[in-house]
């Protein structure tokens, strides 16, 4: 039985290949992603800072791992990262984050599972129809015929992406990273206003 909630050791990390360099000081684009709360969500609408974490798929309990799954740099650790967030969540908001999505091409029934499981305190977003994905170019891998997201983090700053945290590794650090960035650019900018 896989336990999805830990990583196993020796995973190999992820190497940063670029494929997120584009991506801060671009806009959020205009659409409607399904999300687990109901609904749908523009996050080009979302006001103040928001987190969009895009992550392969999260596993099932009993259920088989894609073959090759912890083998391939960056896949492994979808749960831990989610629990990451749902931990940190008080956390991001003291540090005025607005909102947090996890992203990931999976359907919003397979999505709705994980996130009644983990108790996320966000909602997951579906990116099914890959066009999140070819709107802002982000990189993904193929498994077992499936075309995955690569475990990326955006910061955005109304509807502008002013950070893309790229490769996350480990997945369970995901949330902590943000809270360092957050902090750190606050400190910058405390800093350029004493000055």
């Amino acid at each position: 039985m896989t336990d999805l909630t830990t990583l196993p050791e020796g995973l190999e990390p992820p190497i940063d290949d670029g494929a997120a360099s584009h991506l801060t000081g671009r806009r959020l684009p205009s659409l409607a992603l399904a999300s687990t709360a109901g609904g749908h969500v523009d996050l080009s609408q979302i006001r103040g800072l928001c987190v969009v974490y895009a992550y392969p798929m999260t596993g099932r309990p009993g259920a088989p791992l894609p073959g090759g799954w912890n083998e391939i740099p960056g896949a492994r650790g979808c749960t831990p990262q989610a629990c990451s967030f749902r931990d940190h969540w008080q956390e991001l908001r003291d540090l005025g984050v607005a909102a947090v999505y996890g992203v990931s091409t999976q359907t919003t029934a397979y999505q709705r599972e994980a996130a009644e499981r983990l108790k996320l305190p966000f909602p997951l977003l579906s990116d099914a129809a890959l066009e999140l994905q070819e709107m802002l170019e982000l990189p993904t891998f193929e498994v077992d015929g499936d075309t995955l997201l690569k475990r990326l983090t955006m910061i955005a700053r109304d509807g502008e992406i002013v950070a893309a945290l790229y490769p996350v590794f480990p997945p369970d650090r995901s949330a902590a990273d943000v809270v360092d960035w957050l902090r750190r650019a606050a400190a910058g900018a405390r800093h350029r206003t004493a000055h």
